[in-house]
């Protein structure tokens, strides 16, 4: 019930490994028939998969996998990604300036980024029609993900990256599952660029250029509808990097409506770092984007040529939404209060809860607004910059106490918590 066509003309390919359109050079995407499935029958079959052990069952992507493009039972490769919370965000809530908050953390996935719903649906076609080799540039969590993934499929995987760059601990990760990395000059978009003139029909290519990734990815739309009763919030906020993401929670959002699983859309912020920020420029001055060196300590974000840009601006239009930047400031700030929360993520994460401050604070978003922000990554996929911004003079930063009397330092404590 899924078709794959070009983003843009519409012309439909000659082979399923296409990453490109061969007539004007765009991205390619799924079409899904929505007038073939019943609302009900999406929701009981979630909602008996949930309850179920097989593997493929409890897999929050592929408990929809009537929504998905086919892959053989035996090909699908799944680590019970896309079983993610959502969590009431009392303190993110305060700082942004709104009534209530929530975060859907996707950094409880199987390596603790976004990236695992996607990837199980990219890595299990690939292995369903016998690839031997993936491949992806990567800023680390694409790398970390592909890895665990084609170790679990019997594929070798080969990671390009400035690993220079990138956390370390992503690159740890990804050594820890057994792919090699090849360490590059330059940034992730010339990474990129290298990984896209290779051939998709003998080594399977899986950056979010190909249309497989954002069908997985899609479903963490779904997967917030039904922890919300299947009730859409007002806004979604989410981090813009490589844009893939942008273009995935929209689609899954559009055709969760169209179905008729929920009754509208919410509309779509996308953030970025101002020092990564094409998208946002692109989008003030309502012109074509124009790529730009990239440069953030928001690692996960720092892509200045963002491959998914089009469709992104498509989604983000369609939900009557908005793109905007913040500062690496505001971004180290927004991190330390979501950790307030008891809740840990990586930097480009927090540019959900620091652009929802931005809007409510200019109007954007009314402060009686329903609003989920989207975490991405993990705390401990770079657990360096959390030390760095405690170690700082960052207002909200807790440094190590030292040279203190216990007792006395517990009392002062008990009276500063009465």
């Amino acid at each position: 019930m899924t078709t794959l066509r070009c983003s843009s003309c519409d012309a439909v390919p000659a082979t399923g490994d296409a990453l490109a359109c061969a007539q004007c050079g765009e991205l390619l995407a799924f079409v899904l028939q929505t007038d073939r499935f019943d609302a009900h029958e999406v929701e009981a079959n979630a909602r008996v998969r949930r309850a179920s052990l097989e593997p493929r069952d409890r897999s929050g992507v592929w408990r929809f996998r009537e929504l998905l493009p086919p892959v053989a039972p035996e090909a699908i490769t799944t680590l019970r990604e896309g079983d993610v919370p959502l969590i009431d965000a009392p303190r993110g809530a305060a700082y942004a300036g709104v009534d209530g908050l929530a975060y859907l953390h996707l950094g409880v996935n199987p390596t603790a980024s976004f990236k695992d719903a996607g990837m199980t649906v990219a890595i299990s076609h690939a292995r369903e029609r016998g690839a031997r080799v993936a491949v992806c540039a990567s800023t680390g969590n694409t790398a970390a993900s592909m890895a665990a993934y084609a170790a679990r499929a019997g594929m070798a995987a080969v990671v390009i990256a400035p690993v220079e760059a990138i956390s370390a601990a992503k690159v740890a990760q990804t050594l820890d599952y057994g792919a090699h990395v090849v360490g590059v000059a330059g940034d992730f978009d010339d990474a990129l660029r290298a990984v896209r003139a290779l051939d998709p029909a003998t080594i399977a290519v899986v950056n979010s250029v190909n249309p497989y990734r954002i069908e997985g990815q899609k479903t963490a739309a779904l997967v917030l509808l039904e922890l919300r009763g299947w009730i859409a919030p007002d806004w979604v906020v989410l981090p813009g990097g490589n844009l893939g993401n942008a273009s995935a929670l929209g689609k899954g959002f559009r055709e969760a409506r169209a179905i008729g699983l929920t009754l509208r859309t919410p509309r779509l912020a996308v953030v970025q770092a101002a020092g990564a920020a094409p998208f946002a420029r692109a989008w003030r001055n309502d012109a074509e984007l124009v790529p730009v060196r990239a440069e953030t300590d928001a690692t996960a974000i720092r892509i200045g040529a963002p491959a998914s840009w089009k469709k992104a601006r498509a989604e983000v239009r369609a939900s009557g939404g908005t793109v905007l930047d913040v500062s690496d400031a505001e971004i180290a700030e927004a991190r330390a209060v979501i950790g307030r929360d008891g809740v840990g993520c990586e930097p480009a994460s927090a540019a959900s809860l620091a652009g929802l401050r931005r809007l409510v604070a200019d109007g954007s978003v009314a402060r009686d607004a329903d609003v989920v922000c989207v975490l991405t990554g993990h705390v401990l996929k770079d657990t360096a910059y959390a030390a760095r911004y405690h170690a700082s003079a960052a207002s909200h930063a807790n440094a190590i106490v030292r040279g203190v009397e216990l007792g006395e330092y517990l009392e002062a404590l008990l009276l500063t918590h009465a």
